[in-house]
Order: structure tokens, then C-alpha cells, then sequence
């Protein structure tokens, strides 16, 4: 385990939101594997992960939903965290053209809700609000110098984007109206597309080529030209755990927003990672049937995370092409023994955590 992060979480009492989703199964795996006191509170698992990996000996699971103010409140008063990773969230663009007012009820008042709860926990030293890649406003390019920067405008040109732009601003107002004078630290964190072992979600490109080998069929891409930030789940995450070090420390600079993304090389369109998933699996066919789209979606998107590295000194570890190789690994051990799951999940933390 790495020294810093290990001494810094070790027995402390840590509160995950959205735990029983993909990078919240990871995130509450590590801070276990650590020796932190975890709680969560989460929606019941939407996919097999959660119950594969075991984590209720873990952490103390709460489901429900962030938008209920009253549960929200009731769980910091149980388990009186001292840092927050805020992860909760309707994370899916299609998902927010279905459904755009609850969108923003998830992740715009339910984090008003957290931070609410949060305010009013005497335990609670720190907070890490985590959002998206996708609250800059969008116009095609690369953002500014070759990577949308922290200071950049935020935006959005659909209801995840925009929900997620408002959660910065509800983040902002909290921090500076009534988390900076009570001495509480908090940081949001904008991470893009993450890949790794145990994403089921529909609609995800892994996961539907997961699917596809598991049909015998051929993964269907209708978005060949989006460029998106690709990056291995544990390097958010990482970074995420940097980030809350650096706040229970008391570093001034670390109470502002980070971008967490990959090198710009490894920026790159659906076309070609997915070609780089069947060379990795060894196995596959992907068909481009380009279309025009039933929602909206930016084309392109490129972090800059130079902020994250002076700061931090967070930097990526795995190119785009080790992170499949460590992916694949992971689908394919846990297809040949799904009791494995967790064994799976813990080596891989171990690996990575050196």
C-alpha cells in the first residue's frame, strides 16, 4: 500500500455515496483494504458487481436515495464521517434525455443534500464532491492550450452535463459561504471515461463488447468520432484519494476543483480503442453503423491535469493500452470463476497500489 494514502485513511471513518456503483465498488474496496472505517449510501446494485465483490463486510451499506434529505441527514448522524467522497449520481447522458428532471434532482439537490448533512456534522473535516469531464462548456474544440482547465466556463448542452456544471456551482457557493468559515474542506474532481474490471452498465463501450463476445456478435459503435479521455478506473480514484489527503491536511490549494485525465495521447476516438480492445482480447469484430444520434452527445472532449500534478503530484500511470490489458484480464478471470470476483478486484488494487 502506499504509505501517505495508507497513514492518512487507516481508522478513519469514511462516508462513500454512490458505493454500490462501479467506481464506487473500487473506491470502497480500497479505503477497506487500507484499514478506513467505511459507511455507504447508495441506490440498491443496478449491476451484479457490488454482490460479486462481497463488500458488505467491507462497509456499513445504507440504501437509498440522496434526494431524501431526511435519510441523507440520518446517515452522517450515525456514522459521523470525517471525509466524504461524493460520488452519487444519475451518471448517464441517454439516461438524462429519458429523465432530465430527475437528473437534476440526483445530482443537483441530491448533492445540496449531502453537503446539507455534511454542514451540519460537527465530525466532518472534508469533502470530495466528484462530477464530470462533461460540466465544461463544450464547443467542439480542444478547451484551452489543449485541454479544458479548471478556470475554464462551465456548461452543458444536455441535462447530465448541466445537472453536473450546477452541482460545481452548488459546490462553490457551500464551500465559500459556509464550509470555509467553519474551517471544513471541500474540492470537487471532474474525471472523464474510466474502464476497467466489473462495469456492466448499458451503453458503456467495455461492457457492450463484454456482451458481444459473450453473444457471439459483433460490437456495434455509433459514434465512431467521439474522442473521449480513456483512462484505468484506479487513476481517478487515485487521484480522488490525493485530493482528500491533501484536504485533511489542510492544503489551502487543494479546496478548488481538479481535473483527473489521462495523457493527451490517450485522448482518443471510440473507433480506435475499440480496435485496441479486440487486439487486447484477442477475439471480436466491431461493425460502425454511424447514425444520426437520439441525444445529444459533444464529440470532443481533452483534460488537462497539470493542475491535479502541481498540486498533487498526481500523475496517470497506465497508458490507454495497459489499462485494456488489466481490464481484459479481470473479464476474462472472472469469467472463468465469477466466485473470484473479489479476489479479483483486491489484486488488482494491490498491483496498482505500489
Amino acid at each position: 500500500m502506499t504509505g501517505a494514502l495508507k497513514s492518512t485513511y487507516a481508522g478513519k471513518s469514511v462516508l462513500v455515496t454512490g458505493h454500490t456503483g462501479f467506481k464506487g465498488v473500487w473506491l470502497t474496496a480500497w479505503l477497506a483494504r487500507m484499514g478506513a472505517k467505511v459507511s455507504g449510501l447508495a441506490l440498491a446494485p443496478q449491476t451484479p458487481f457490488y454482490d460479486a465483490v462481497r463488500l458488505d463486510g467491507d462497509c456499513s451499506p445504507v440504501i437509498g436515495d440522496i434526494r431524501e434529505r431526511r435519510l441523507v441527514a440520518d446517515v452522517f448522524t450515525a456514522y459521523s464521517p470525517e471525509i466524504v467522497f461524493h460520488m452519487a449520481a444519475q451518471s448517464l447522458v441517454g439516461a438524462s434525455y429519458d429523465d432530465p428532471a430527475g437528473t437534476f434532482e440526483t445530482n443537483l439537490l441530491g448533492t445540496v443534500n449531502v453537503m446539507e448533512a455534511a454542514r451540519h456534522c460537527k465530525s466532518v473535516r472534508a469533502l470530495v464532491m466528484v462530477t464530470t469531464d462533461k460540466v465544461y462548456r463544450n464547443t467542439g474544440s480542444t478547451g484551452s492550450d489543449g485541454g479544458y482547465r479548471e478556470g475554464d466556463p462551465l456548461g452543458g448542452n444536455d441535462a447530465y452535463s448541466a445537472s453536473k456544471a450546477c452541482a460545481e456551482i452548488s459546490a462553490h457557493a457551500y464551500r465559500r459561504a459556509f464550509f470555509e468559515p467553519a474551517g471544513v474542506a471541500l474540492a470537487t474532481a471532474r474525471a472523464g471515461n474510466v474502464i476497467g474490471g466489473g462495469d456492466w452498465a448499458a451503453r458503456r463501450l467495455v461492457p457492450d463488447f463484454v456482451r458481444a463476445i459473450e453473444t457471439g456478435r459483433p460490437l456495434v459503435i455509433r459514434r465512431p468520432d467521439a474522442v473521449r479521455p480513456w483512462q484505468f478506473v484506479l487513476e481517478p480514484l487515485r487521484g480522488y484519494l490525493e485530493l482528500g489527503r491533501a484536504l485533511l491536511e489542510a492544503n489551502g490549494e487543494a479546496s478548488s476543483a481538479f481535473n483527473f485525465g489521462p495523457d493527451m495521447a490517450d485522448a482518443i476516438a471510440v473507433r480506435d480503442l475499440a480496435a485496441k480492445i479486440v487486439r487486447a482480447w484477442g477475439a471480436g469484430e466491431v461493425v460502425e453503423k454511424p447514425e444520426t444520434a437520439d441525444f445529444h452527445e459533444e464529440r470532443i472532449l481533452f483534460l488537462d491535469a497539470g493542475k491535479a500534478a502541481a498540486v498533487l503530484g498526481w500523475k496517470p500511470r497506465l497508458d490507454v493500452d495497459a489499462a485494456l490489458r488489466r481490464t481484459v484480464a479481470w473479464y476474462k478471470g472472472y469469467a472463468d470463476n465469477p466466485g473470484k470476483a473479489r479476489d479479483l478486484i483486491l489484486s488488482e488494487i494491490d498491483a496498482y497500489d505500489v
